[in-house]
């Protein structure tokens, strides 16, 4: 039985994230599972980048994608169905705080997208093919 599914989305692709959203509901309904969705801000603060931020930047900049994530799940889902979602806002390296949140949440099912394959990816982008490889639940890849 499946009680907890984590749906990986990026907010700066609305369009594309809308079915991976929907898809992730309709399981989730199916299953009577609580839905996490989860966007993830890369870390500049570990490299040399980030020495030309300042402390507040990834806290302003969390805040601002926590509120896109928000807007995003409501026009996807619906106001009831954004109420009952945990909206969850990473920052680090995409798949690394995918598989982390997924181990943390003893998620049983994670939801992701993957772009249209490049040849270099052969059939799936780096991070959807990373969290298929190394996750310890299933994977739900929407296309």
């Amino acid at each position: 039985m499946i009680q907890t599914i984590l749906c990986a989305v990026d907010v700066n692709r609305v369009k594309d994230e809308v079915k991976v959203l929907q898809t992730a509901a309709r399981l989730a309904a199916a299953e009577g599972a609580q839905l996490d969705v989860i966007t993830v801000l890369p870390d500049y603060g570990m490299s040399w980048v980030g020495g030309y931020f300042d402390e507040q930047h990834t806290k302003d900049a969390r805040d601002k994608v926590k509120q896109a994530l928000h807007e995003l799940v409501e026009e996807a889902l619906g106001p009831e169905v954004n109420a009952k979602v945990r909206h969850l806002v990473a920052v680090g390296t995409a798949y690394h705080e995918i598989l982390e949140t997924a181990k943390k949440d003893s998620a049983d099912l994670i939801v992701l997208g993957a772009h249209r394959p490049d040849l270099k990816d052969y059939l799936l982008g780096p991070n959807a093919a990373r969290v298929v490889r190394h996750s310890k639940c299933s994977v739900f890849v929407v296309r």
